[in-house]
């Protein structure tokens, strides 16, 4: 399978058919539906795009887009019963600006209902599978995203993270996602979960691949791959953000490069900042179409509408000060840990509410704090500006 910089270079240089490589990726899609990681293949109006010519820095790269971000024409259902018809009218800036630099959306993809999952496990459309481990889950919520870059549906794809959505399935599945830091990048086009924490992340098979994809969303250049000066901490310790947290200990951390380090913890319970922000996402339709989720965002949201406001604003300035502390503790550079807060992933019909908080436990501090990390499989990195964190994942040995 190419990777985006190779597919790219080949379609520019007149070496390689764009319509080839749409075709090559809609066969894939085909042969391994049984994965459940498509919503919908657009493949008429990507062969026709290809037939036309593109170029770019993206030039015939495949794109898969999760089914929470608008593409014009297109069934876009936010991974909900709710919106089963929806029909989107525009296709968000995400996705605009990979189009502009010559990227083909090939198809949507599978995701928790509303993105709130870790799991990939969806009662409407059906649960994601793991491509390299049969009847493991596909972790979410971007499931049919990494699922489908792991068999070649496509090479490149845009996710969310509002918890973890982006890099929890990229472990998952064995493939590279990236959280960029609130606020940069749009969410204009996107079904909200918790708009405080939401952010745009890429999602492709190379620490490469996503760095280019962030510098075609960010409009800066891609950086160069570098460790030198840089002071790597590994972390020991989880914070807690309010709620029962794994382990102190996880032995996967003694593995790893860098001086033991932990985060600081925040003087109290953030989670309100969460549920406020997703009762408000879903004040239409809950609780006045209660019926029409699902159980496990069901029991989520009833949570939710129970946030007091007091309690939210209290939690955002906790969550304010957490930030101020962490944005000089620990004194490090780069932060490295497992992505995936287990080191089994659980079975696919295991009910999410048995593994949601552990298995996740790694990536949402850093939701919490505004921070960009990248899941290389299960090894994630996290540093406090984009740059700093893509020198040191492009320079990041494999298996590190």
């Amino acid at each position: 399978m190419l990777s985006v910089v190779e597919i790219a270079d080949l379609v520019t240089r007149g070496e390689l058919d764009p319509v080839a490589v749409v075709e090559d990726a809609l066969e894939r899609i085909a042969g391994d539906a049984d994965l459940n990681a498509i919503m919908i293949t657009n493949g008429e109006r990507a062969i026709a795009r290809a037939r036309a010519g593109v170029s770019g820095r993206l030039a015939g790269v495949p794109l898969l887009v999760k089914d929470l971000i608008d593409v014009a024409g297109l069934r876009i259902t936010y991974g909900s019963k709710i919106y089963a018809d929806h029909i989107a009218a525009a296709t968000a800036p995400c996705v605009r600006a990979h189009e502009a630099e010559g990227a083909i959306v090939v198809a949507t993809t599978t995701c928790d209902e509303f993105a709130w999952g870790v799991g990939g496990q969806n009662p409407h459309w059906g649960d994601t599978g793991n491509p390299h481990r049969p009847g493991r889950i596909a972790g979410g919520s971007s499931s049919g995203n990494a699922a489908a870059l792991a068999v070649g549906m496509g090479a490149l794809a845009v996710g969310t993270d509002t918890g973890g959505s982006v890099r929890i399935p990229a472990a998952a599945c064995g493939v590279v996602g990236l959280k960029t830091p609130f606020g940069a990048i749009s969410t204009e086009g996107v079904f909200p979960l918790v708009p405080a924490l939401d952010t745009i992340g890429p999602m492709a098979r190379t620490v490469a691949d996503c760095a280019l994809a962030w510098s075609v969303l960010t409009g800066e250049p891609v950086p160069e791959p570098s460790l030198e000066g840089k002071r790597i901490g590994k972390l020991t310790r989880l914070p807690s953000l309010g709620e029962p947290e794994p382990a102190a200990h996880d032995p996967r951390s003694d593995a790893l490069p860098g001086e033991p380090v932990e985060l600081p913890v925040p003087e109290s319970d953030v989670w309100p900042v969460f549920y406020a922000g997703a009762a408000d996402s879903h004040r239409e339709t809950y609780p006045r179409r209660a019926a029409d989720y699902g159980p496990a965002i069901s029991a989520k949201l009833v949570r939710a509408v129970r946030t007091k406001p007091e309690a939210a604003q209290r939690a955002a300035a906790a969550m304010a000060a957490w930030q101020a502390s962490a944005a000089h503790d620990p004194p490090v550079d780069v932060i490295v840990s497992p992505t995936l807060g287990l080191a089994e992933l659980p079975a696919i019909e295991t009910p999410e509410e048995e593994f949601r908080l552990d298995f996740s436990a790694y990536a949402r501090p850093f939701n919490f704090l505004g921070w960009p990390s990248i899941a290389i499989g299960d090894t994630q990195l996290a540093a406090r500006d984009t740059r700093t964190l893509l020198e040191a994942a492009l320079a990041w040995p494999p298996g590190g």
